[in-house]
C-alpha cells in the first residue's frame, strides 16, 4: 500500500456500491427469472462503471448498440 499511493486505504467506495445495489434490489422486489436477474446485474454494473469513469451511460450504450460503419 505504501508503494502505491493511488490505492485507497479504505473500501468505502466498494461498500457504497454494494449498498446501492442492495437498496435497489429491496425496492424492486427482485426479478421474475434468472435471465432477468443477470440483465439487471449487468446493467447496474455497467452504469456504476460509466459513472466512475465519467462517461454517460446512455451515450456509451447508444454507441455500443449502434451499427454505423
Amino acid at each position: 500500500m505504501l508503494e502505491r499511493p493511488e490505492v485507497p486505504l479504505h473500501t468505502n467506495d466498494s461498500e457504497r456500491d454494494i449498498r446501492d445495489y442492495v437498496k435497489k434490489q429491496k425496492i424492486s422486489g427482485g426479478t421474475r427469472s434468472e435471465l432477468g436477474r443477470q440483465c439487471r446485474d449487468t446493467f447496474f454494473s455497467l452504469k456504476k462503471t460509466c459513472r466512475k469513469l465519467g462517461i454517460s451511460f446512455w451515450d456509451y450504450l447508444t454507441d455500443r448498440i449502434s451499427c454505423s460503419d
